[in-house]
């Protein structure tokens, strides 16, 4: 088996396991069966959601065999965790529908076929239950006392906890006793957020069955700025390509904070780490355009992915036009023609007169106004074929082409060549 503890722990995954080196052992000497669940509240995963898929993605990678569990059970009744009011309360129909959707998802990052993975519903289990039976079975291992010093029940009691989801833990400690009964699952792993559910879970299994299983959390992602990792203007940014456009999708990723792209790297590609650690020290920019692709192939395929970066390139130029930064990445597949590497315009230019610089910026369409222009001149940030540009006064002419055409910069992104006719 390949040392999959090791590269989660290297690649920034692992908060917490209830048994760091017994956990570890156990998954370098055996195939192991793990799982992770997903509640079925919309009909489409978000990129929040990636650090757990990630995950499982490593471990099947690994040679083992993971689980994604689908909440259609759980989210009739709604986790508190990390929650500072009450879920939605969702119908079956509407869960069933949203279960249908996430399941093509999980589909491009797991490998279901020959029972590599597997992909159940624990509405299969906990919708028959009998709530008597179910108190008596699983109710009589669980302390209320303990289960108040919960993180995720704590938070909620302040702002009231429905005694709905107060069963929350004991829905999900009830799941991991199934897999591990039914499927010998060894191992749940999930957000920070959920250790109490795990805990809860392992325990209840260790009582009914005598049998020793294990926990994995993974840490609370947020960016540099210390916002919460997948939110962009206030929205989620999604899986879908319907709800979220594959090239906003690879924006994101692309617009990185400079100090969050090593840890995005780690945990949302399959590069090696010494590349990881390597590419935003060389050219930070180059890191973020492949940062960007290798997300959006394993969201979306390598086409789209593809068809997202050359876009990009067009609308604001490429980072490493000599292609100097040398990466394991496909994106080096992808050839760029000249035309397609930075946006081009064409206009007039007539006689040795030349054209006023402010001019030539509006109408390359890098600024909106004169004011604008001057501004942009005055902070630094206007360029000729990689030149800055000090002197709002300063008029074009034939001296400063190249093949009858500059290369202007308004900033470090919008890009324009211009060539005159």
């Amino acid at each position: 088996m390949k040392d999959v503890y090791s590269t989660l722990k290297e690649r920034g995954f692992i908060y917490q396991t209830t048994d760091d080196d017994a956990l570890a052992g156990l998954l370098n000497k055996k195939k192991v069966t793990c799982y992770i669940g997903f509640d079925a509240t919309a009909d489409s995963l978000h990129i929040g959601s990636l650090v757990p898929i990630m995950a499982l993605m490593h471990m099947q990678k690994a040679g083992h065999r993971p689980i994604a569990l689908l909440g259609g059970g759980t989210t009739m009744v709604g986790d508190p965790s990390g929650k500072t009011e009450m879920r939605q309360m969702l119908t079956l129909e509407q869960i069933q529908k949203f279960g249908e959707g996430i399941k093509t998802q999980f589909a491009r990052y797991l490998d279901f076929s020959e029972d590599r993975a597997l992909m159940v519903n624990n509405a299969d289990w906990l919708m028959p239950l009998n709530y008597i039976e179910f108190l008596r079975d699983v109710g009589v291992h669980f302390s209320i006392n303990r289960m108040l010093t919960a993180e995720s029940v704590k938070m909620r009691l302040e702002s009231g906890l429905s005694f709905i989801e107060f069963n929350y833990m004991l829905l999900q400690a009830y799941d991991f006793y199934v897999l591990a009964r039914d499927y010998d699952c060894l191992l749940q792993m999930g957000g920070q957020d959920q250790w109490g559910n795990i805990v809860a879970g392992s325990d209840l299994t260790r009582r009914k069955m005598g049998k020793q299983v294990y926990g994995m959390t993974f840490p609370l992602i947020t960016t540099a700025s210390g916002e919460k990792f997948g939110k962009s203007a206030g929205n989620a940014i999604w899986l879908d390509g319907r709800k979220t456009p594959v090239f906003d999708f690879y924006q994101y990723f692309r617009n990185a904070d400079d100090r969050d792209v090593e840890k995005y790297l780690g945990l949302f590609t399959l590069l090696p780490m010494e590349e990881v650690r390597e590419l935003p020290k060389k050219n930070i920019n180059r890191a973020k355009e492949i940062l960007a692709y290798e997300a959006t192939r394993l969201a979306h395929g390598k086409e789209e992915a593809a068809d997202a970066y050359i876009a990009s390139v067009r609308q604001f130029g490429q980072a490493d036009p000599a292609g100097e930064i040398r990466t394991g990445s496909q994106v080096m597949d992808i050839r760029l023609d000249a035309s397609s590497s930075i946006p081009t315009v064409e206009l007039p230019m007539s006689g040795s007169a030349g054209i006023w610089i402010v001019k030539l910026l509006v109408e390359a369409g890098l600024c909106q106004s004169n004011g604008e222009a001057r501004r942009l001149i005055g902070q630094g940030g206007a360029y000729i074929n990689d030149r800055t540009i000090s002197d709002p006064d300063y008029e074009v002419r034939e001296s400063d082409l190249v093949e009858r055409a500059v290369v202007l910069r308004a900033g470090k992104k919008r890009v324009k060549r211009v060539v005159f006719t």
